[in-house]
This record gives C-alpha cells, structure tokens and sequence, in this order.
C-alpha cells in the first residue's frame, strides 16, 4: 500500500504490509510502519528546535494497542510543543541509569586503579604518577563516582595542592589526573572528562626550574635535618641527593644489592635513560649508606628505609614540610628572611653547579648526572668513565664540606638562589 493518510486503529494497522506507513490524520508525526519482519512498529516523527528530524519509538503492535501507541504519541507531541526534545530526553534518562548502575563500580580509585594497571606500570613515571593520585587526588576524590565529579572539585583539589607544594605540583597533579580521565573516556561511553582549559596554573616556560641553593641556604638544610621532626633515614636520604647528584627516586630506592664495592648501579629499568648507571661512592657517600638495618635477615636491603630495610622511604611531601619547618624555625631564630621555596630535585641541581665551582670539566660533571653526552660513540660501556666520575665526586663532596664547615674568619657566600 506505501504511505497510508488515515486514523490509526487496529482495523488499518492489522492490513499493513511490509514497507507500508500509515500516517496519522489526527496526530501529526503519529505513524505506524511495516516491518519487513511482518510486525508493525508505531512512532512519532517530530523536528526537534534544531531542526533536526527526529524518530521516537513507541513501540511494537501486540505489545501495545493502537490506543495506547496514540495516547503516548500525543504525550510526545505535547512534550514537542513545549520545545522539549523527546529522543534527547530519553537517551539522557537511559544514560543517567546506566551511570547509577556503574557507580558503585567507577568510582574515581577503581579508574586510577585500573589506568595505573594497564598504562602507568608501562611507564618510567609510574612511581609519581601514583604518589600524585595516593597524596593529592585519592583523600579529595577517591571515593566518589566519576560521573558524578565537577569542575568545581577539581579547582578545589588543585587548590589544596598549590597551597601545600606549589603550582608546579598542582599542574603536574592535573596531568596525571587529565591523562587519567581521558583514558577512561576513550573506554566508557557515558564519561565526559570535567578536566578543560584554563585549569593550570603555570605556563611551560614557568615551570623549567632553576633553582639552586646558595651555600648559606645549605648549611640551613643540613642543620635543619638535625632537628626536624623526620624518619631517622631521612637526613641521610636528603643529603645523598646532593653527595651523588641524584634524582629523588634513585636515591629512595637505593638497594644494597646495587652496592658492589665502591660503586653503585643503578640499573637501567628504573633509572630514565633506561641504561645502568655507576656512581663511584665517595668517603662522605658511604657514611651515608651505613650498614645493614639490625634484624633484616635478607641480603638485599633498601638502603634509606622506614621499615628496617623492607621498603624504600616514600613519605617525601610529610617529612619535607617538617624540613621547611624546622629551616623557618632557625631563620626566624637568627632575624633572616624566610627560604625561598625549594624542591628536593634543587639539590640535584646544586650539584651540577657546585661541580663547575670546583673546576670539574663540564662532560665529567655531566656523566655524573647520568646524561647522555651528544657525539658519543654507540657502543655504551657502563664502566667507562667511572675514574672520571670518581674524581668529580670527590671534588663535590670537598667543595661541600668547605661550605658547610668554612674557616671561622673567612665565611663567604658563593652562588645565589635563582
């Protein structure tokens, strides 16, 4: 019959052929078709305010009457003429229940979970990006559904994060959370992202640091790491990252098995170059290291631990903030000007700088810090250098002592914060 103008009853929709559209004339927009299965579907056809055409299912005949299709088709038509949007409507309300049924499950620390699990543990970075959702994002966030988080409370957790560690770990928070989201987008239909532009809170070029400690502002850490309220291995911790030149991870992590004599590997899978790295131990090095933790009855220790040599040291933000304390405390003690802000990866930097004061060439000072020199052969020999490196240790650590016990009539202040 093709396309039908007349009332709908079930004497007409009862005569429908496959490919048939019987047309409302009561209704408009109220249609029965014919199915090429044989059974009728009834709908209401409408243009939503967009102008776009639009279909709403109102069902199949046999699981609804003709009368009943017309009743729902007239309520559709009504819901029209209000401006109201049916399909969009519906598929809202059918998204909304399949987010309520998710809840419970998706909450923001079942995504973190399972993003650190199939991308993070792939990553060199995989140890921040999990102190970044364990200290900043898991106590504010953790617990609600990520359907249900706002843009609002993510400013809010940034905002807690600038105020205790600074706006450069704010942003790098958002990254880590960004990348976290956007993950789960790409694998949940309902989730859209609350993370947009506008949210960082420094620029590129602002967050390439420069930092490094004047001699006075060292003497301040290392009499302050004798009084802070901090895990017994954490002097020790601090002052080896300024000693070896190392990064914060490399030196928490530090495992006697890693330890041959006096020289210590790290090995490349977890060091950022992904190639091993020796680092010649100085006199002032091994004081640092100490001995075996009493009790451990393994072999294979963590050096600077919590847990008697079980696990690395890992409280960093606690027992830096009790660090900055105890310096305010003696700066404020002594009539001087607060510290500026600092990070424990500044001393790495110190490092690199009072090398150069002590006369190391610039590629030994480089080697140190495990970079990697450009114009170097392929063939990478763990062992080379190491006399080199040695040397420029031991001018480090030279250097250091003078700084932190200068003649008492000749105290003279080299290098400035930056």
């Amino acid at each position: 019959m093709g396309g039908i103008q007349a009332k709908i009853v079930k004497t007409k929709v009862d005569k429908l052929e496959p490919g048939d559209i019987l047309y409302d004339t009561e209704i408009k927009g109220f249609v029965a078709r014919g199915l090429p299965s044989g059974k009728v579907s009834y709908g209401f056809r409408y243009r939503n305010a967009g102008g776009a055409s639009k279909w709403f299912g109102l069902g199949l005949h046999g699981a609804i009457t003709a009368d009943e299709a017309r009743t729902l088709a007239k309520k559709r038509a009504g819901e029209v003429a209000d401006l109201r949007d049916p399909v969009a409507e519906q598929e809202q309300a059918r998204s909304e229940a399949k987010k309520e049924k998710l809840s419970g499950t998706n909450t923001v620390n079942a995504i973190l979970d399972t993003f650190v699990k199939r991308h993070a543990s792939k990553l060199r970075s995989q140890d921040q990006i999990e102190h970044a959702f364990d200290t900043h994002v898991r106590p504010k966030l953790g617990a609600k559904s990520i359907y249900e988080v706002k843009r609002s409370e993510i400013v809010t957790m940034l905002d807690a994060v600038e105020d205790d560690a600074g706006p450069v770990m704010a942003d790098r928070v958002l990254a880590h959370v960004r990348k976290a989201f956007n993950w789960q987008a790409a694998r949940d239909d309902e989730f859209k992202s609350p993370i947009v532009r506008g949210m960082a809170r420094t620029k590129p070029k602002e967050r390439a640091r420069k930092r490094t400690l004047a001699d006075d502002e060292i003497r301040d850490v290392w009499k302050a790491l004798e009084s802070a309220d901090v895990p017994a291995c954490y002097p020790r911790y601090v002052k080896s990252l300024l000693v070896l030149a190392t990064r914060r991870n490399e030196s928490s992590e530090m495992n006697s098995a890693e330890i041959d004599g006096d020289l210590w590997t790290i090995p490349g899978e977890r060091y950022k170059t992904k190639l091993d790295h020796v680092i010649p131990l100085t006199e002032q090095a091994k004081a640092l290291i100490g001995a075996k933790p009493e009790g451990f009855k393994g072999n294979a220790w963590f050096v600077f631990s919590t847990t008697e040599g079980k696990r690395p040291f890992s409280g960093f933000s606690k027992a830096k903030r009790e660090l900055d304390a105890a310096i305010a405390k003696i700066r404020k003690a002594e009539k001087r000007e607060a510290m500026p802000r600092w990070t424990l990866h500044d001393l790495r930097r110190t490092a690199r700088s009072l090398m150069s004061r002590a006369k190391v060439p610039a590629d030994h000072a480089e080697r140190v810090l495990g970079h990697v020199i450009g114009g170097v052969r392929e063939t990478y020999d763990r062992y080379e250098y190491v006399d080199e490196k040695r040397d420029a240790l031991e001018k480090l650590a030279g250097l250091i002592e003078l700084i932190l016990k200068p003649p008492a009539d000749n105290i003279v202040q080299f290098g400035a914060a930056k």
